[in-house]
């Protein structure tokens, strides 16, 4: 499936940029030449790092131990990841647009707290300054950015709402019932005080996590429980269903289509197939492809910007 164009111009005189600007485009936003595999592996390397370091500087007992080196670590990844930013915001035409898209608002994100708490420490004194610590895990989301099967799945939960809705209408129309009925069968006497702590109850059931909080007391409740229970299974079983057959659909498709993420270097479209030799927006023609020919490597690495 070809991705929507990055960029589309306004007008002819719309130029694209060029020189360094240029290169630095082909490096971070593509990912079918050696040095954009490289920064996508290296960036998705530093990513978890600094989740990693987040999750330790968490810990009490390792954060009076280490806490000047973790402190040092988080601010050698947010500089890292501010240049990062920069960088992309530099090399597109548009700086706007990509500050303001999903992927731009998540590098934001991901740099944003070490400098807040950096000017507003007496958040000390109103709310521990960890809350804006623990915004930093938000990094997790740009391996999104690298990773195609992220766009897969997400294409195939998209392609799959309109099903997993109607199959979540079913199952709140059942546990209303069934919670109902409960609290009719059991009543307040028994801990279903109201319909709505039934539903509750119902849910909890369905879903086969039963907290133990509410139980059925009368030999009628325990038999509309075991059921409910058993048909919990099943429930749990048809929305990994609907993916799984919107996904086989998905990956069917993208192996008939197989878009890569050349870009035109005249207008900035991306999607074009590994073969394709004009780009599918302005007709240009498109450079080599330059993915590498060994087939040890590995498969190319999917960007979104």
């Amino acid at each position: 499936m070809e991705k929507p164009p990055l960029h589309t111009p306004e007008s002819p005189n719309d130029k694209p940029p060029d020189g360094w600007r240029l290169r630095w485009y082909t490096i971070i936003f593509e990912a079918d030449t050696r040095a954009g595999r490289l920064f996508d592996l290296s960036l998705m390397v530093v990513i978890l790092l600094s989740i990693a370091v987040v999750m330790a500087d968490s810990v009490q007992s390792v954060h009076l131990a280490h806490g000047r080196v973790l402190t040092g670590a988080e601010w050698l990844f947010t500089l890292l990841f501010t240049a990062e930013y920069i960088a992309r915001l530099l090399c597109v035409r548009k700086p706007l647009r990509y500050a303001t898209s999903f992927f731009g608002i998540i590098d934001l994100v991901a740099v944003l707290p070490t400098y807040l708490a950096l000017f507003f420490p007496e958040l000390y004194a109103l709310i521990d300054v960890r809350v804006l610590r623990l915004l930093r895990v938000f990094r997790v989301f740009k391996l999104a950015a690298y990773v195609a099967e992220y766009q897969f799945l997400g294409r195939a939960m998209a392609a799959s709402g309109r099903k997993i809705l109607v199959f979540l209408s079913a199952v709140v129309m059942a546990v209303l019932v069934m919670g109902t009925v409960m609290y009719v069968v059991e009543g307040p006497g028994n801990g279903f005080t109201n319909i709505p702590t039934s539903v509750y109850w119902a849910i909890s059931t369905v879903t086969t996590v039963g907290f133990g909080d509410i139980t059925p007391r009368t030999d009628l409740g325990r038999l509309i429980t075991s059921f409910m229970m058993l048909m919990g299974w099943g429930i749990l079983a048809v929305p990994t269903g609907i993916v799984t057959a919107e996904m086989a659909a998905q990956r069917r498709m993208q192996v008939s289509q197989a878009p890569t993420t050349r870009t035109c270097h005249e207008c900035l479209t991306e999607g074009h197939a590994a073969d394709a030799n004009f780009c599918l927006n302005c007709g240009a023609r498109l450079p080599p492809y330059q993915q590498q020919a060994s087939a040890t490597d590995a498969a190319p690495l999917g960007k979104t910007s």
